[in-house]
């Protein structure tokens, strides 16, 4: 039962109830986001540690009128519950649902769209100035966890917002615990910090370590002796950037919360820092217990927490890679890793449980890791850069100027590629093909099974000549039976699965299963197919090229990847090469030129029209049939 909880339809419901009321708003609050995941799966443990702070803020705060911004946005279902959604939270992450992220097009109350880390601040300052230019919006209040304020963009905002010094709020949330542990000097140096200024607000902040819970009591006595020992009497790194820091306070605490929250928003002239010390998965024990604090969980059973996983049918290509990885490691010393915060998601984890002092997490800052795994390369060693296709995107600069453009032997193995399902268009790999292959230097591979994916591996680790890139999905494998050892591949040289003379299918990546699909529909319409993997955008295999369009009456390139991809390197070839000019037809599949949104990746992919059947009338079309479907 929710009785109170009930009662709140937007946030001006709370406004007019008793603290102690709130407190019990925010107990239900937290059994309705445990009953709510449960069903729908998401994340959970950072959800769980904001319960209370998010009851609090807008209850303090005007939304949406004031701007309430969550960094990354993974954590705001109790957000979506309080401002309007609780009917529709049960549709987390589904078909046709609520986003697990904040989204604008969602709710006024979501001002600011994310779900990477780290852009809070800055998005904050920008409604500031909005606000101080005389549009029609409030105060701006970026809540930012311990893990996303390690990030350079995070460092950049405050250092902006201290100069600046415009009234705004900025929430750090320190659970002392990212997706990984924290990694890093900040992470240290939040679990040293105490006291604060600003006047009244700092004497309530004073006191609060009595009352703290032990964990989070020994932290804050940790804080104060090293604060109050500092030399010279300079205040916090916040405050040398130009905010008032307050804290740390307990942030499931709504006898702290409130009044803290209540002074700073009366007192505050310049921008404020407030150190909210919080737990990941608080309240509901399986999560707390949790290596992850239930980071993303799937479908769960709320008594006892076990989740309702199905069991694969093949290893996942991020096992495969890391499995590979951590065998070619074993025989070549000079075989290290990078990740950025997601040693567990990239694979490089069972690398490190073996080799620890090989594999560096360097939290979340990918401009850094790719500089970094740059400086390696140029020492001798052969990094690899294990980080996501949509995270990559954050460290493009560094791989044209500090990697291409000298040349140096970063390897770069990018996890989900192509579309990604309950994440959405926010986490989707579609960019990584297209923005790689235009660099000069770099050598592009897309693995069309894990086979092909151990094989990449030992690829990449041989190729000394200069950076190398290769990416592969999110998920299970197509059941390719695995090698002992990888074959070093030669660079440039894709292969021809079957032989035909009507069609030819040019699959990049990991759509070859449903090309591999699509040419028996073809074959029972009586076309005559070949199946080729390009294995390689850069250097194309020109010869295959070449082969494929002089043999057949239509060439498909397919691929999981945006426009100006894999099959515009091939467009680009024939047209500069004159193939164009002749008989057979050139088609090009790739993701169109919007965002999907999320669903199911077999649902994503046939909202993208690149199921076996959309390939199939595609070939058809071209060779200037129509596909006759069976019933």
């Amino acid at each position: 039962m929710t009785p109170n909880l009930d009662r709140v339809h937007y946030p001006a419901d709370l406004r007019g109830l008793s603290d102690a009321t709130l407190a019990e708003v925010a107990r239900e609050l937290r059994a309705e986001v445990i009953s709510a995941v449960s069903e729908t799966g998401g994340h959970l443990g950072s959800s769980l540690g904001v319960v209370e702070l998010a009851v609090a803020l807008h209850t303090v705060f005007d939304t949406p009128r004031d701007k309430l911004i969550w960094d990354v946005g993974h954590q705001c279902y109790p957000h979506k519950v309080l401002t309007g959604r609780r009917d529709r939270i049960r549709t987390l992450r589904q078909e046709g649902g609520l986003s697990g992220f904040t989204k604008r097009a969602e709710s006024a109350f979501d001002p600011f769209g994310a779900a990477h880390s780290s852009t809070s601040i800055s998005a904050a300052l920008g409604f500031t100035v909005g606000r101080d230019m005389g549009l029609p919006t409030g105060d701006a209040i970026a809540v930012i966890g311990d893990g996303a304020i390690s990030a350079g963009m995070a460092y950049e905002a405050l250092n902006n917002a201290g100069h600046e010094k415009r009234r705004m709020f900025v929430i750090l949330n320190d659970n002392e615990m990212s997706i990984a542990p924290p990694t890093g000097a900040m992470s240290k140096y939040l679990s040293s910090l105490y006291d604060g200024p600003l006047g009244a607000a700092h004497r309530m902040a004073e006191g609060f370590e009595a009352a703290l819970p032990g964990p989070i009591r020994d932290h804050a006595r940790r804080a104060r002796q090293l604060v109050t020992g500092l030399p010279g009497g300079q205040g916090t790194l916040f405050e040398e950037l130009g905010l008032s820091y307050i804290g740390p306070i307990d942030g499931h605490d709504m006898g702290q919360l409130l009044p803290v929250l209540r002074a700073a928003r009366a007192r505050a002239t310049g921008p404020v820092l407030i150190h909210v010390c919080t737990v990941k998965g608080k309240g509901y024990a399986p999560a707390e217990l949790a290596a992850d604090r239930g980071h993303g969980v799937s479908k769960f059973e709320v008594a006892t927490g076990a989740q309702a996983k199905s069991r694969p049918n093949a290893p996942s290509y991020t096992k495969v890679f890391g499995q590979t990885l951590t065998k070619l490691a074993a025989e070549d010393p000079r075989i290290v890793a990078v990740s950025a915060a997601m040693p567990s998601g990239t694979g490089v984890d069972l690398m490190a449980d073996r080799f620890p002092t090989r594999v560096f997490d360097v939290g979340i800052a990918e401009q850094h890791g790719v500089t970094f795994a740059a400086g390696m390369a140029a020492s001798g060693l052969r990094p690899f850069c294990a980080i996501y296709s949509t995270f990559l995107q954050r460290g493009y600069d560094q791989i044209v100027h500090d990697v291409a453009l000298q040349n140096l032997p970063v390897r770069f193995a990018i996890d989900r590629a192509g579309l990604v399902g309950a994440d959405g268009p926010t986490h989707a790999g579609a960019f990584d093909i297209g923005f790689l292959a235009a660099l000069p230097n770099m050598v592009v591979m897309a693995a069309g099974d894990e086979a092909e994916l151990v094989h990449m591996t030992a690829t990449a680790a041989a190729h000394d000549s200069g950076p190398i890139a290769f990416r592969y999905p999110r998920g299970e494998g197509e059941g390719a039976p695995l090698p002992e050892r990888g074959e070093v591949l030669e660079i440039g040289k894709g292969r021809v699965l079957q032989d035909g003379s009507d069609v030819a299918l040019l699959s990049f990546g990991a759509h070859l299963g449903e090309c591999r699909r699509a040419a028996a529909l073809l074959e029972r319409q009586g076309l005559s197919v070949t199946l080729a993997d390009a294995r390689f955008a850069k250097p194309l295999d020109t010869a295959l090229i070449r082969r494929l369009m002089r043999g057949h009456r239509a060439l498909l390139t397919v691929e999981q990847g945006a426009q100006g991809g894999f099959g515009a390197m091939v467009l680009h070839h024939l047209a500069n090469s004159g193939q164009l000019d002749g008989r057979c037809a050139v088609r090009t599949m790739t993701l169109p030129d919007r965002y999907i949104d999320q669903a199911s990746p077999e649902a994503m992919y046939a909202d993208a029209g690149l199921t076996a059947t959309d390939i199939a009338a595609t070939a058809l079309e071209a060779c200037g049939g129509t596909l006759v479907r069976a019933d």
